[in-house]
């Protein structure tokens, strides 16, 4: 309890790195580049997400495929219904050729069958010294073994097929034996079908369009049945049904895709809420000092929910855009080179756009995020002391602020939207450019009998499936980018410092303390601080007694039970409660040895009993009256609309003396062996404090208490007085006994009452 050496002026816990409605933003805050590793720590932290993602993915792509299949089928329909519109002119030749065949096989049997004859004639001649004559009508048609007749006669006598002037020459006999019924694909066609078919074409140029058309239109019946067109209906039915069917199996998998992903990135969202809520529980007091509470507000709600959502729009969709943009390439390569290159060649240009649209953009995503989180937290200070902004007429000042930082996230976000809002323009452009590509070059093969029109339309399809990925990428990329950037934040947060692990330590009863402290050299600096608030600072409490901290604003005060609570660590020396040193202790067990009353009242929206018996279930009714009679706030409750179970909300209000009585009420109802009081009485009247300290002695009886008052008239019934000043203990004793003294407190007292 000696005094120590003296200090410069201590700094409270909020005397560094706070910022107040005019401050310049929020320490902490990420820095303006996404940090490389927050994939890799993304991934893990969704790890057992892995199987469902994996099914998501899997489903994408199954999707995708069946999609790809799309075109070719189109261009089957396409083949189907353009064979069924033109002439079967394959079929109309090899009826041709089966014709000109027939006759030529005639011709060949009656030129053997002459040469025969001639054979027979030039042996009778011999012996008879006659010549045979040809059979009547054969004509030139004879004429092709004249040759032959000569000498002696071949043994395989052929004969070409008659032109059109050795038909029109011959007698109907010849032309007879010429034209034989001729069988094509099961149809028989007659010799006038056959005689009609070769004169349609005998004076027919086949340059002329028209007249070949006009043409087919004449062809005998038989001939006509073979190549009349018509449109393999079944065909066409057969190949739509299945793609019909692809179709749906490809919604039906991508909704189920959409599903899952929602799902898994709604759990993440709520896993990363749940995670950021444990970790403020494990973070020291001194994090909440340098970061805004509008900042951690922040991270919990804009950050996480800007991940989840960039996830669930990124993750599916970039994987069908990859799946899609290969898949079509490939397709596009196995039915045509050249309109590949053609389609490819047109889409290089819109990923050089892309690419660098991307490295643009990337830096104003992460400014977005820190502006609206630096924003997030003037609004937050900015409304919490609003009356004091009206009371000092700072109005103006708050409101620039506020247009100064809501400017910087305009900007960004101006800056971040408008590049990648290029990506849509730029891709339909691009995808423009590749149909008319396609289109040219198809066009040309088409004319040059390379390709046909089901080719072209099978193009047009893989070329939208080519381009659109390259938009879903950028876009997907751009979902990354503002998710890479909410990440960074809440990683950064999620990896803070942690106080330390304190598992190992043995749990202690709050029902066996009997509340001996003892402060044996404490010394301790707020950390970012290079001057200490506590120096050296020795006291001794025995169990039951009421210790009495007085001092001059900033002198320590707050700090000491700050320590105490461990709210804080100290730099050296120790704490000891029961002899037991304070950090050999966990710290939930320090904290429930001690009720808790401050200056700052704090209630939370719930009915008023549950903000008496806040974490103390065991608490009876007659337990939360008898503290509220105690603190005079009974027949106040009882005056609300539902008593006890009325809900504080906006429409209740609550005076600071009463909401500080109800604190008062609920440190009573806990019931703990020691007992805090900072400035617990500084918001009521005289009067009620008058009624408030008789059931505070009451309640500190037998129990050891703490109590910090600038109202030396509180304390005058304290066992014991530390008088601080700059971190030290400069006098100790009880009242008559520091009065007596003369010293510092007597001033302290005497200036208080000297009027």
């Amino acid at each position: 309890m000696a005094a120590m050496h003296a200090s410069p002026a201590p700094r409270g816990p909020m005397g560094h790195g706070g910022h107040g409605p005019m401050g310049h933003g929020a320490r902490g805050a990420a820095g303006q580049h996404i940090d490389r590793g927050t994939w890799g720590k993304l991934l893990r932290y969704c790890r057992r997400f892995v199987p469902a993602v994996a099914v998501a993915l899997v489903c994408a792509m199954i999707g995708t495929v069946l999609t790809l299949l799309g075109p070719n089928m189109l261009s089957d329909i396409t083949d189907a219904v353009q064979d069924g519109i033109a002439p079967d002119t394959e079929k109309l030749e090899q009826v041709v050729e089966a014709v000109a065949g027939n006759i030529e096989a005639n011709a060949e049997a009656m030129a053997r069958q002459q040469a025969a004859a001639m054979a027979a004639a030039g042996a009778t001649e011999g012996a008879g010294g006659g010549a045979a004559m040809p059979p009547a009508g054969m004509g030139a048609a004879a004429a092709t073994g004249s040759g032959a007749a000569a000498g002696a006669a071949p043994s395989d006598a052929t004969a070409a097929v008659p032109s059109m002037d050795d038909l029109a020459s011959m007698s109907a006999e010849t032309r007879d034996a010429l034209f034989t019924d001729v069988e094509v694909d099961g149809v028989t066609i007659t010799r006038d079908d056959q005689q009609k078919l070769l004169d349609i074409f005998a004076d027919l140029d086949m340059s002329d369009t028209e007249a070949a058309m006009a043409a087919l239109d004449e062809l005998p019946a038989s001939v006509k049945g073979l190549v009349e067109p018509g449109i393999d209906m079944d065909l066409v039915a057969r190949i739509a049904l299945m793609l019909v069917g692809f179709y749906v199996a490809s919604y039906v998998l991508t909704v189920v895709q959409g599903w899952i992903m929602t799902t898994v990135t709604q759990r993440i969202g709520r896993s990363m809420r749940a995670d950021i809520s444990a970790k403020i529980n494990r973070l020291p007091m001194s994090y909440f000092n340098e970061v805004p509470k509008g900042d951690i507000l922040s991270r919990i709600t804009n950050d996480v929910d800007m991940l989840g959502q960039s996830l669930n729009q990124s993750v599916g969709t970039l994987l069908s855009a990859v799946v899609l943009f290969f898949g079509s390439l490939f397709m596009m390569v196995t039915t045509n080179g050249w309109m590949t290159l053609a389609a490819v060649g047109a889409s290089l240009l819109g990923f050089a756009l892309m690419m660098g649209i991307m490295g643009r953009s990337q830096k104003y995503f992460l400014r977005q995020q820190s502006a609206l989180g630096a924003l997030s937290g003037h609004i937050e200070e900015s409304y919490t002391g609003h009356s004091v902004i009206a009371a000092y007429n700072a109005e103006d000042r708050v409101r620039a602020e506020f247009d100064r930082m809501n400017g910087e996230l305009v900007s960004a976000g101006f800056r971040a939207q408008c590049l990648s809002g290029l990506m849509m323009p730029i891709m339909m452009f691009i995808g423009n450019f590749g149909y008319v590509a396609v289109c040219v070059v198809g066009g040309a093969l088409a004319l040059d009998g390379q390709i046909g029109f089901g080719v072209i339309v099978a193009f047009m399809l893989y070329v939208r499936y080519f381009t659109q990925p390259l938009s879903q990428i950028a876009q997907g990329v751009q979902a990354l980018q503002s998710a890479g950037a909410a990440g960074t934040r809440v990683f950064e947060f999620l990896e803070a410092p942690e106080m330390a692990d304190e598992s190992a330590k043995p749990a202690r009863r709050a029902r066996d303390v009997r509340g001996e402290v003892e402060f044996d050299h404490v010394r301790f600096t707020y950390p970012g601080s290079d001057k200490p608030v506590i120096k050296d600072f020795s006291a001794h409490a025995l169990p039951g007694q009421k210790v009495a901290i007085v001092g001059p604003t900033g002198a320590g005060k707050t700090t000491m039970v700050n320590l105490l609570m461990r709210f804080f660590e100290i730099d050296g020396g120790q704490i000891r409660i029961d002899g037991v040193p304070t950090s050999e202790m966990h710290r939930e067990d320090v904290h429930a040895l001690f009720c808790m009353v401050l200056q700052d009242t704090w209630l939370f929206e719930g009915t008023v009993r549950e903000n008496l018996v806040y974490c103390d279930d065991a608490a009876t009714d007659e337990d939360m009256q008898r503290a509220c009679r105690a603190v005079g706030l009974d027949h106040f409750i009882r005056s609300l609309p539902h008593g006890y179970d009325t809900v504080l909300n906006d429409q209740v209000n609550l005076s600071q003396g009463q909401k500080q009585q109800m604190t008062i009420a609920r440190a009573m109802i806990a019931d703990k062996p020691m007992l805090i009081l900072d400035e617990a009485t500084s918001n009521v009247d005289t009067r009620t404090e008058l009624k408030i300290q008789q059931a505070m002695d009451e309640l500190m009886r037998g129990r050891t208490s703490f109590v910090i008052a600038h109202r030396l008239s509180t304390i005058r019934n304290a066992d014991l007085i530390l008088v601080m000043k700059e971190g030290d203990i400069i006098e100790s004793g009880t009242h008559d006994e520091l009065l007596a003294a003369g010293g510092f407190y007597a001033d302290l007292y005497n200036s208080q009452f000297a009027e």
